[in-house]
């Protein structure tokens, strides 16, 4: 979909090993920077005998606040790296902390940042992920007989979210469709059912998407 961020909506953990050090990563979704701030502390009270927890954070749309700590670490081997991550994946309204125990040996600054990369990186698929978009309700009014068609028709349409079908004396097709689509998408039922149907267009509003629904 176009005009669209991707953010996290659930986080997960993964774990790497690197000669004899541990590396813990955790990703959670936030919405404010006292959110990531937050999650950040009880990471480190959770992890308080570790070496470093390095974070790294994205906040808002734009994104409006970005932030990193290598936490001990030589600078610039842990957070930037990390945040590099969660920018190459395009992702918003995330915080990951990377806690390292120690395991006795060095690893240098190019083994640092791989390590902590990797960290994080190991723990993405254990998320899952939505979309937010600025988009439009349609609501269609129309007979019982044109449902089966018009099903057919909004299935083979993507970007189109159904949210709800409402059987009352005719049926009313509840769906979401981006923006920049909504035009062409309602020519397209038009022409479909001519005046066999209603249109009620809603005022543009910001939606998530989340495995192909909208929450």
């Amino acid at each position: 979909m176009s005009e669209s961020i991707r953010f996290l909506y659930e986080g997960g953990k993964g774990e790497i090993e690197v000669k004899k050090s541990r590396f813990l990563a955790e990703l959670a979704p936030v919405t404010t920077e006292e959110e990531a701030n937050a999650f950040i502390a009880a990471k480190k009270k959770e992890f308080w005998d570790a070496r470093h927890n390095c974070h790294a954070f994205i906040v808002g749309e734009k994104p409006e606040i970005l932030r990193f700590s290598d936490d001990g670490e030589p600078g610039g081997t842990a957070g930037k790296p990390m945040l590099e991550i969660l920018q190459h994946e395009g992702l918003h309204d995330v915080v990951a902390v990377v806690t390292r125990y120690f395991g006795g040996v060095l690893l240098g600054t190019g083994g640092l940042v791989r390590a902590y990369q990797g960290a994080v990186q190991e723990a993405l698929p254990a998320c899952r992920f939505g979309q937010r978009f600025t988009g439009q309700e349609i609501d269609i009014l129309l007979p019982y007989t044109l449902l089966g068609k018009i099903q057919h028709f909004l299935r083979e349409r993507p970007g189109v979210f159904e949210l709800e079908t409402i059987y009352e004396q005719d049926v009313t097709v509840k769906l979401v469709t981006p923006v920049s689509e909504k035009d062409a998408l309602c020519r397209g039922i038009k022409d479909l059912l001519g005046g066999q149907a209603g249109l009620t267009i809603k005022d543009p509003d910001s939606y998530d998407e989340v495995d192909g629904k909208i929450i």
